[in-house]
C-alpha cells in the first residue's frame, strides 16, 4: 500500500484547509448548501445526476475553490469506485491487474485528500453502475483510457480558476492522473503521449462526457 496522501504533505501551512473556512467553523455548512443545493442537475441515460457544482466564470475566490474541489471530488469518486469494482471483479490479470490495483489505491487517496480539504462541505459519494465495464478486460481498458484522459482534461480546465494557494494541491493530483493515462495507454498498445499539449475541457464538456456514460446512478 502507498503512503497515505495527507493535507500535511502538500499543505503544511494549512492554506488549502482555509479554502472553505473563511470564518472558522461556520462557513462549511454554508458552502455545502451553495455547492450541492445550488448546483446544476443533468439527465443521462434516464438517470438524474444532481449536485454537480455550478462553476462560476469570475475571478478566483475561496467560494469558487470549494466548488472546483467538489467537482474534482466527484470525478475521484467515479474513478476510485471504477477501479475498486474492477479489482474485485476478477476479470483482470497480469499488468492490467497491477495497473488497476495501483490506480485504485491512488484514487482512493485522492478522495481522502479532497475530503480532508473540503471538510463538511464535501459532497456525498453517489451510487454507480458501470454497465459491465469492470468485469470485462477489454471494456475495462477502453473505459479506463476515457476516464483518465477526461480526468486530466478536467483538472487542466479548472486549474486556472483556482487561487494560487489552492493550485498546488490540484497540480499534485493531475500529474499523477496523467501518469495513469499514459500507463493504461501503454498497456493498450496506444501512444502514451499522443500530442505535445494536453487539452483542457470545460465543466460542461466534462459533465456531458460523464453524463453520457450513465455510470452515475
Amino acid at each position: 500500500m502507498p503512503e497515505p496522501l495527507t493535507l500535511e504533505m502538500n499543505d503544511p501551512e494549512g492554506s488549502l484547509r482555509e479554502t472553505l473556512d473563511e470564518d472558522g467553523r461556520s462557513t462549511r455548512a454554508q458552502v455545502l448548501r451553495r455547492a450541492v443545493i445550488g448546483g446544476g442537475s443533468i439527465a443521462a441515460g434516464g438517470l438524474l445526476i444532481g449536485g454537480l457544482p455550478e462553476l462560476a466564470l469570475g475571478r478566483p475566490s475561496k467560494r469558487q475553490d470549494g466548488k472546483i474541489l467538489n467537482f474534482a471530488l466527484l470525478l475521484e469518486y467515479l474513478e476510485s469506485e471504477f477501479y475498486v469494482q474492477a479489482v474485485a471483479g476478477g476479470a483482470l490479470s497480469g499488468e492490467l491487474l497491477t495497473f488497476a490495483t495501483t490506480v485504485r489505491d491512488h484514487e482512493l487517496a485522492h478522495v481522502d485528500y479532497l475530503k480532508q480539504a473540503l471538510g463538511g462541505a464535501a459532497i456525498a459519494r453517489p451510487a454507480f453502475d458501470f454497465k459491465g465495464t469492470t468485469t470485462d478486460a477489454t471494456k475495462f481498458t477502453a473505459t479506463a483510457i476515457v476516464l483518465e484522459d477526461t480526468g486530466v482534461a478536467a483538472y487542466n480546465g479548472q486549474g486556472p480558476r483556482l487561487r494560487r494557494k489552492t493550485l498546488p494541491a490540484a497540480a499534485s493530483v493531475v500529474s499523477v492522473e496523467a501518469r495513469h493515462a499514459a500507463w493504461i495507454r501503454h498497456i493498450a498498445g496506444k501512444r502514451p503521449a499522443p500530442a505535445p499539449l494536453d487539452p483542457a475541457k470545460s465543466r460542461k464538456q466534462v459533465t456531458d462526457a460523464v453524463a453520457a456514460t450513465g455510470f452515475i446512478a
